[in-house]
């Protein structure tokens, strides 16, 4: 499974940000590993440098072997939130889309 990381200019991505989203992406999508060819993380902070609530922002896309790719969308205060949101929200997609695949 390939992994990109992708950000928007208001948000430097560091190698250490990089390894870490790597890492958190890589055990939060272990089971799926062998289904997903590809999954890019496009981060960005909609309000630039003011402060805002949910103002970060984190689209996740899913390429499984085979099929159309699934994108979902995450909001938080941090970037690790607004991660964690739309991680949670690809697993239920992603348990979905692989539940009916094994029921046919």
């Amino acid at each position: 499974m390939e992994i990109l990381i992708n950000t928007d200019n208001n948000i430097t991505a560091s190698a250490e940000m990089r390894t870490h989203l790597t890492a958190d992406l890589e055990a939060n999508f272990e089971r799926f590993a062998e289904h997903l060819t590809r999954l890019e993380v496009k981060i960005s902070d909609e309000n630039s440098h003011k402060e805002g609530e949910n103002d970060k922002k984190c689209v996740l896309e899913a390429r499984l072997r085979g099929m159309q790719p699934i994108a979902v969308t995450g909001q938080g205060n941090s970037i690790d939130q607004a991660l964690s949101d739309a991680s949670t929200k690809l697993k239920t997609s992603l348990d979905t889309t692989m539940g009916k695949l094994r029921s046919y």
